[in-house]
């Protein structure tokens, strides 16, 4: 396993880590039993960076994880977000109150004293507009709440926002082979600034794995059936924006490009990894399987320039028009 600075924080992380979404809720029916044995999996294999959020399950992700370190003997880092309780998404909703309330709820969850990094978890842009919620993070890190803090992010102009402030080590952000406008605009800029990169949905829900297929069906509770238009949430949230059709055409030319001997998953995260402005992907895993087969993907060998190239051209012909102009 390959492990990267994260921003200026001094934690080495897995390349390939663990998105700890799917078991917490919103990705159809998950048994606690198969959650814990894919983060044990997922451990044992050199994974050290575990990403959450308050909401994934209400407090459900968080609480495995706690589970997790109480039964490993392992150390490993949690970062979870803070956000996303709000009943409806407002500037004045990142209140004092309410970051202190959302921060001390997630670190009993957690069963911790001090949470290594808090993200805000895409909140309205206007928020990056001010210090005034950056200055109350930075209370919460003197006070030993929050080690440091970083953001999570739909849109890449709110990544250039928020790499203003100086506290901010962290990034995370749609990043996958459906969505490479953040390597265009951003990753320079997080670069020069040393601020870590999280790919989050490295595999647009599902679709760069190449197993779904036009008559898939998905359980009520999975924002693949109830938010393709942004129901519910940010539609880019959901197969990175890119409508269900398309997608599956696009998957269909990447196939044919798949370096022998990797899963179209496994090309998928470890064409991620050949970024080097990208600290870690976080794909996630409902199974012990799914983990080993996220793990792999880092140690396989270099992606050739020409099927990166290939990668870049089977974008531009399906999935730019779509994404581009809107994250």
């Amino acid at each position: 396993m390959e492990y990267r600075e994260l921003g200026r924080t001094g934690y080495k992380v897995s390349v390939i880590s663990f998105g700890a979404w799917a078991i917490g809720g919103t990705w159809g029916p998950v048994e606690d039993s198969q959650s814990m044995a894919a983060l044990h999996r997922a451990l044992e294999l050199g994974v050290n960076f575990f990403d959450t959020a308050d909401v994934y399950g209400d407090g459900r992700s968080e609480r495995l994880l706690a589970r997790l370190r109480r039964e490993s003997h392992q150390a490993f880092f949690v970062a979870t977000k803070a956000g996303r309780r709000l009943p409806k998404q407002t500037p004045e909703g990142y209140s004092k109150e309410n970051l202190y309330e959302w921060v001390g709820r997630s670190l009993k969850n957690l069963e911790t004293e001090t949470l290594d990094l808090l993200q805000l978890h895409c909140p309205p842009r206007d928020v990056y507009l001010s210090d005034r919620v950056f200055s109350i993070l930075d209370e919460m890190k003197r006070q030993g709440m929050i080690r440091h803090y970083g953001i999570s992010v739909e849109t890449v102009e709110e990544a250039l926002l928020g790499t203003q402030y100086p506290g901010v080590q962290s990034v995370q952000i749609i990043f996958n082979m459906f969505r490479l406008k953040p390597a265009e605009q951003f990753f320079p800029l997080a670069k020069a600034r040393q601020v870590g990169i999280l790919a989050r949905v490295p595999l647009a829900s599902g679709l760069l794995t190449g197993k779904l297929r036009p008559d898939s069906q998905f359980a009520p509770d999975d924002h693949r059936s109830f938010n393709r238009h942004g129901e519910a949430f940010d539609k880019g949230e959901t197969f990175s924006g890119v409508e269900y059709e398309t997608g599956l055409q696009a998957v269909e030319a990447l196939k044919k490009i798949t370096p022998p001997g990797m899963t179209l998953a496994q090309f998928a995260l470890r064409w991620i990894a050949m970024f080097p402005e990208v600290t870690c992907a976080i794909p996630g895993a409902k199974n012990p399987q799914q983990a080993e087969e996220n793990v792999w993907a880092g140690e396989l060998p270099p992606i050739p320039s020409q099927t990166m190239e290939q990668v870049q051209a089977i974008y531009d012909r399906y999935i730019r028009a779509q994404v581009h102009p809107l994250w």
